[in-house]
């Protein structure tokens, strides 16, 4: 007789120190859905310009249409970096960085981060850490880059024994 296992949803990735890391790692992020609901509150709030708050006024834009603020796309690709897209352990502490938006981020579009490790370098002054350079991109749902991003991360290395 032959039995069945339930399949398990796996878990979030292991939290990653600078030890386990290498150039070329890379990790992807989960998915966000965004809607008009969610860019014209943050815009509201963050960045009240009429592109981002009226989908009227947006038509006779550089835009033509409603566009989400760079800084909403960065705060999600913020949260789907800490959510498990990046699993860092310590968190994602960033030390500086670059960041473009190619294309802009619209109602309907699911959001991804893909990251890729640039490089990863051991600090000679704090033997307890190093700082890790990741590149990334935010993509939607057709594989359009709306925002790229590289970042110097501060990552801790494993407690010695």
């Amino acid at each position: 007789m032959m039995t069945s296992t339930p399949s398990v949803p796996p878990g979030p990735a292991p939290a990653r120190y600078l030890d386990d890391l290498q150039a070329g790692d890379r990790f992807s992020s989960a998915e966000h859905a965004l809607d008009a609901a969610q860019i014209q509150v943050f815009a509201a709030q963050f960045d009240p310009q009429p592109f981002h708050l009226d989908p009227e006024a947006a038509k006779d834009t550089l835009f033509g249409g409603l566009a989400a603020s760079g800084w909403h796309t960065a705060a999600i690709t913020m949260r789907l970096l800490v959510t498990g897209g990046l699993p860092l352990a310590g968190g994602i502490i960033g030390a500086g960085g670059e960041i473009s938006w190619p294309r802009p981020t619209r109602p309907g579009d699911l959001l991804r981060v893909d990251s890729e490790v640039v490089s990863v370098t051991p600090s000679r002054s704090r033997p307890d850490r190093g700082m890790v350079v990741v590149r990334s991109e935010t993509r939607n749902q057709h594989g359009d880059v709306l925002q790229q991003s590289t970042y110097k991360l501060v990552v801790p290395r494993r407690a010695r024994a």
